[in-house]
């Protein structure tokens, strides 16, 4: 690379966008099919696929626990591996700005490259596009996933009555960790963001044969979102019992200096189950044996009290609605 900036020129199409593209892509995603430089990749597959795409805007673009890189295969290989997929293929594209530095932006090549090995995936096609500078905030990622189904039967509509819920991580720590990175508050903690594959989590829980209801990772909006989805799709109630779910110390910090519900947060590598109540001590065994998932726990059971409501006891015999997040909770976490 001659150039140590991305400047207008770099997404023309011309040299500098090929050294761009052979410099920091092509040299971190190699492989056999992104090789052949067509318009379009030919790749074979054969039974049901699952497909999913994201967008990946995050401020800031470098975090504790990872980057937004890393980020972007995550996001959409978990996607894939919510719906009983394997990872097979992504596509990677690139909205850079004018001035960003190109370090950076290799940085954020090999996160993907890494996480691309987790999952055992290739990038096989892509795209660049660099704006003028203030057009865009450094860099913003889109990715699109292709899965082989190897798990069928995974549904939000699929709850019925004495399911078992299970979460699989201490919740919120990629939203805390985010909003205090951005606002400058210092901590005396190793809080990180939870942004993890989760496929090597959850490849053994579908072949141990168990059979899981529902499956969610708990993205935007946090468990609040995902439960309140699953009980109007199932109309069902769920209630969960408030001790029971996992909350480090430093979030729940956070969340009470700054009026903030931990069950909204987002979350980045935290994944949320319903299984038949047969299942449940079976699920967590496999769960627990991961040390991404070494928090899992029972947080609560499908019953029919309250159809379409998810319902918070507390420990003191009190119960309240836990509601949809509303509003602009934490912008631009994702």
């Amino acid at each position: 690379m001659k150039f140590e900036k991305i400047s207008l020129a770099c997404g023309n199409g011309a040299s500098e966008n090929n050294a761009l593209i052979e410099g920091i892509f092509y040299k971190h995603f190699q492989n056999e099919i992104l090789e052949q430089s067509n318009d379009a990749s030919i790749f074979e597959a054969k039974g049901k696929l699952a497909f999913s795409t994201d967008s990946f805007t995050i401020s800031p673009l470098f975090f504790n626990g990872g980057d937004i890189g890393k980020l972007s295969i995550c996001g959409t290989c978990n996607d894939l591996v919510m719906m009983g997929a394997k990872p097979k293929y992504l596509s990677a594209s690139f909205i850079i700005e004018e001035g960003f530095e190109v370090k950076d932006l290799e940085k954020i090549a090999i996160s993907m490259a890494k996480e691309c090995e987790k999952n055992g995936v290739k990038i096989i096609t892509g795209d660049t596009k660099v704006v003028a500078k203030g057009q865009a905030d450094g860099v913003y990622i889109n990715t699109a996933g292709i899965g082989e189904v190897i798990y069928e039967g995974i549904s939000a509509s699929s709850l019925s009555e004495g399911d078992i819920i299970i979460v699989s991580n201490s919740i919120g720590k990629h939203g805390a960790s985010i909003f205090a990175q951005r606002e400058g508050i210092e901590l005396v903690s190793d809080l990180a963001s939870d942004c993890a594959s989760l496929w090597q989590v959850l490849k053994g829980v579908f072949e141990s044969g168990v059979k899981i209801k529902a499956l969610r990772d708990a993205t935007r909006g946090g468990l609040s979102a995902v439960l309140n989805e699953w009980v109007k799709a199932s109309k069902v109630c769920i209630q969960l019992q408030e001790e029971n779910i996992p909350i480090s110390s430093e979030v729940q910090g956070i969340c009470e200096f700054l009026g903030l519900e931990a069950y909204a947060l987002a979350n980045e590598g935290t994944f949320v189950l319903a299984v038949p109540e047969s299942e449940a001590e079976r699920v967590l065994e496999l769960l627990r044996a991961n040390p991404l998932s070494a928090e899992a726990q029972i947080i609560g059971k499908v019953d029919k009290e309250y159809e379409g409501k998810v319902v918070l006891c507390s420990s003191y015999g009190t119960k309240r609605f836990l509601d949809m997040p509303s509003g602009e909770i934490l912008p631009r976490i994702c």
